[in-house]
């Protein structure tokens, strides 16, 4: 092989950690994330990890750009290779002329290195055994050694790392002293025998600013309290579990009477997804704000609880984090494959209302909006997370909260609504948006009462298998439904610098890369307007979008092109002028890969900017 010159960058580089399950390399790699944080500059990293609890490979792949780029950019510059199972497939990543850290206590064949890489040996688990004693310590501390030679290797402020240690395991004096002895010893070995610094560096900079580094699960948790929620019934499934444990967290702290130490929230572990979600429709039917979170199993195993909930309209909030499929498919990988499972849950003529978060903050705001909307709607409303969103640390903007926000919970019954004769009928249609009013358990002791039920019935909940009942309360929820488009999060538009009939329409953990490939294609010739949907239904700016730009590429990351169906379907559109850009090999979906495809697909159909014909 041909070698390379060097890579020469600043705060503007790819690492990857090469690592396996089970040995403590998570935390030490998050260390090393949150230490070029600590000097300013932003990162952006992704955990890869397998199904199983440990010995298979893991990845940690973290984006350090100065100019803020949060998305995959695709490659890496240099690749921290600690797994010999995966060491072949690992060194063919590196991109020419970058760099490879490995632990060369046991020396290797040259053949297994490429000539167009700089080779960094240093002998850790040497090191190790003869620093620690313990065969425990001896694994971990390898993880924090390399996070000490990469300190010295890529120039950052050695005092950095120092203080998140001493924060990370503060009160535990032991770990403190280990942990620095090792970052020390990495450090200085570094120092003592490689070219310190390499070509890849960190430089100061204030880059970060107020955002805050959280991952969507966490914020989920978090905006499902805020949002009013009190209630939530589950089934423990990967990547959602962590919402849950979320919510019970922030509960303990903000739900707990501080009088009485009683708890003003019921979590419930069930038996099953079946179980969970009928929990959470039996509590939002008594008055509660319930929400259940699973993944794309479980909403299949929910099916016929969410068409009930539907057609009773009884509200209820459930947190997808989609992962790989069909059945168990990648459990560990992620994937934006259940749009559709989503959308048409359960069997018959069911719409159901989705939010499409694009980074913590979003799932923050949307989770607590699910509720108002789930309320006002009176029906399901579906976050759709993924694990890149879900179970990664990401710089966002701070959450906000208004604290004079009221609670909507749409049309009730009062009490004196009924004493005072007010004519109610749970399923009728008063002023045309298709929204019935409906009562809670005990609102009135004699007035008000109705029977909920999955089978047909008249406006006056009363069973009636008319087929004008029927009919009437189908077309009330299609006009409900219509209702909708205006209470989703609106759509959010970017034009290009410059007029062009390319269109893209994208969604969810998505963002971050289409924005980056957006300034990839504009340096190559190939202006696009973006279109950001946040919500389904959808609402009217997204259809004219479409009429406005022909082709409009479709970005998403599904096999079969979700967000397209439902746009063709929905939109009754011709699909000829909708292109899939499609990526799901569980990986988060690339700039690269984004630009290339839509590049690839304009240069051949000589499909030109707006501005470009008018001149020609």
């Amino acid at each position: 092989m041909k070698t390379a010159p060097r890579l020469q960058k600043c705060n503007d580089f790819v690492i990857k950690f090469a690592n396996i399950n089970g040995t403590g390399s998570a935390s030490a790699n998050e260390l090393f994330a949150r230490a070029v944080m600590g000097m300013g500059v932003p990162v952006a990293p992704r955990n890869v990890f397998p199904s199983n609890i440990q010995g298979l490979p893991t990845w940690y792949e973290m984006r350090v750009s100065g100019e803020g780029w949060l998305g995959r950019r695709g490659g890496c510059d240099l690749m921290v290779a600690m797994n010999p199972q995966t060491w072949d497939r690992d060194v063919a990543e590196v991109e020419p002329g970058g760099y490879l850290l490995y632990d060369n206590t046991k020396r290797l064949p040259r053949s297994r290195f490429r000539d167009d890489l700089t080779i960094l040996g240093l002998p850790l688990s040497e090191i190790c055994l003869r620093a620690f004693s313990n065969p425990r310590q001896r694994q971990l501390m390898k993880n924090i050694l390399y996070v000490g030679a990469l300190t010295a290797l890529l120039d950052i402020d050695f005092a950095v790392v120092e203080s998140l240690i001493a924060r990370q395991f503060r009160g535990k004096e032991a770990l403190i002293a280990a942990n620095l002895q090792a970052l020390q010893l990495g450090y200085d070995e570094a120092k003592a025998t490689l070219p310190c610094p390499i070509g890849l560096t960190v430089k100061r900079c204030d880059g970060v600013g107020e955002r805050i580094f959280i991952n969507g699960n966490d914020a989920c948790g978090l905006g499902a309290v805020y949002g009013g929620a009190t209630v939530a019934a589950w089934y423990p499934i990967t990547p959602s579990t962590s919402v849950i444990e979320a919510f019970g967290n922030y509960c303990r702290k903000y739900r707990t009477d501080p009088d009485n130490g009683m708890a003003r929230y019921a979590i419930v572990q069930a038996e099953d997804e079946l179980a969970s979600i009928g929990m959470v429709i039996g509590a939002s039917w008594n008055g509660a704000r319930a929400f259940t979170a699973t993944s794309g199993p479980g909403v299949s195993l929910m099916q016929e609880f969410f068409g009930l909930a539907y057609f009773a309209e009884v509200p209820a909030v459930i947190i997808n984090v989609q992962r790989g499929g069909p059945s168990t498919g990648m459990p560990t990988r992620s994937q934006q494959s259940d749009l559709l499972a989503c959308a048409y849950a359960s069997h018959g003529d069911t719409k159901h209302v989705l939010l499409f978060p694009e980074d913590p903050y979003e799932c923050f705001t949307f989770a607590a909006q699910a509720f108002d909307l789930a309320e006002r709607l009176q029906t399901p409303v579906f976050v759709l997370s993924d694990l890149d969103i879900g179970m990664n640390e990401s710089l966002c903007k701070p959450f906000d909260w208004d604290d004079k926000r009221g609670y909507d919970r749409g049309k009730l019954m009062s009490a004196a609504d009924l004493e005072a004769g007010k004519n109610f009928g749970r399923y009728l249609d008063v002023d045309g948006d298709g929204i019935p009013y409906r009562t809670i358990p005990g609102t009135h002791p004699t007035k008000g009462a109705y029977f909920s039920r999955g089978t047909t019935r008249n406006a006056y909940a009363k069973y009636s298998e008319a087929g004008g009942d029927y009919v009437y309360n189908m077309e009330r929820l299609r006009r409900k439904f219509v209702t909708a488009r205006r209470l989703v999060p609106a759509p959010v538009r970017q034009d290009a610098g410059q007029p062009t009939r390319l269109g893209a329409i994208y969604y969810g953990s998505t963002s971050p890369a289409m924005a980056e490939a957006r300034a990839l294609l504009e340096a190559r010739g190939v202006p696009v307007d973006l279109l950001r949907v946040r919500g389904f239904p959808f609402a009217d700016e997204v259809m004219a979008f479409i009429a406005g730009h022909d082709p409009v590429f479709v970005v998403e990351q599904n096999e079969s092109g979700q967000l397209r169906t439902l746009l063709i379907n929905e939109g009754e559109l011709d699909p000829r002028r909708l292109v899939s850009v499609l990526h799901y090999d569980g990986t988060p979906i690339s700039a690269r890969f984004i630009a290339g495809r839509i590049a690839g697909i304009v240069a051949p159909n000589k499909v030109t900017p707006l501005r470009q014909q008018v001149a020609s």
